[in-house]
């Protein structure tokens, strides 16, 4: 793994080491008061350009385009809410998928059933274990965002979302975000209205780097990707574990996700 990451900046193959400890310590800080952590080069330069290099130009005629308008809780029965309410308002999501089994022979895959990874990453969630998925299209895979996608304001369905940035877009692109602002039990629409409204003053923007790893709480944190502009696309990886081995999508779930079942 030291050809693709900065071990020495963030040392995931020592984990009886106390810099890998102060690492983990570290990101359980920071998900606790952001709802989100970032690990700016941690893939390197090279790895980065290569993965570019290997998968941009498949989009165009191999990936899954999905396009959708949706509520912020990707909910079409909001049946609680006066009409008219922040809550309902239509958003847009645009974006392009290869799914796992077109991305084998690229570092991706290596990277996301490296055991190192998931372990550290179960530690900064301060989870016992997290496994990759069995499913053939889902686990690891590659998305793009080219001029005038974006990624809608919504809620996860899982607790953390793992991503690594391969490309930004000269401009746009812009990860925003909103921590703790609902519950499993209240989904806090006055709040959440009040974000839609670009009323929270708690609402937060970041710009990443390429080869920047960024983990954060979905579930309960609101957060979109502000419209690409420019010639160069986003283009992120997202990796997908479980508390369990053996996860799969059902067909139905691998066809809304990724066009094919």
């Amino acid at each position: 793994m030291r050809d693709i990451l900065d071990l020495d900046r963030y040392p995931l193959d020592q984990p009886d080491s106390p810099a890998w400890q102060a690492l983990v310590e570290w990101a359980q800080a920071e998900l606790a008061r952001e709802g989100m952590f970032d690990l700016e080069g941690f893939m390197l330069p090279g790895a980065v350009q290569g993965l570019i290099d290997s998968v941009a130009s498949r989009f165009a005629g191999e990936a899954f385009t999905q396009s959708r308008r949706h509520n912020i809780y990707f909910n079409p029965n909001l049946t609680d809410v006066p009409p008219g309410h922040p809550v309902l308002t239509q958003l847009e999501t645009v974006n392009h998928t290869l799914c796992a089994d077109q991305l084998t022979g690229s570092t991706l895959p290596e990277l996301y059933h490296w055991p190192q990874f998931a372990h550290f990453l179960s530690a900064t969630m301060r989870l016992s274990t997290l496994h990759p998925m069995a499913d053939p299209l889902a686990g690891v895979n590659a998305m793009a965002y080219f001029a005038s996608d974006g990624l809608g304001w919504h809620f996860d369905r899982s607790e953390f979302t793992t991503t690594l940035l391969l490309s930004a877009p000269e401009f746009g692109g812009d990860f925003e975000y909103r921590t703790a602002l609902r519950t499993d039990t209240d989904p806090n629409y006055d709040g959440v209205g009040e974000l839609l409204r670009g009323n929270d003053p708690a609402m937060r923007s970041i710009t990443l780097r390429p080869g920047t790893l960024n983990v954060f709480r979905g579930k309960h944190t609101a957060h979109r990707v502000t419209p690409v502009g420019g010639n160069t696309p986003r283009i992120i990886a997202v990796f997908s574990y479980f508390d369990r081995p053996g996860v799969t999508f059902t067909p139905e779930e691998r066809l809304g996700f990724y066009g094919r079942s």
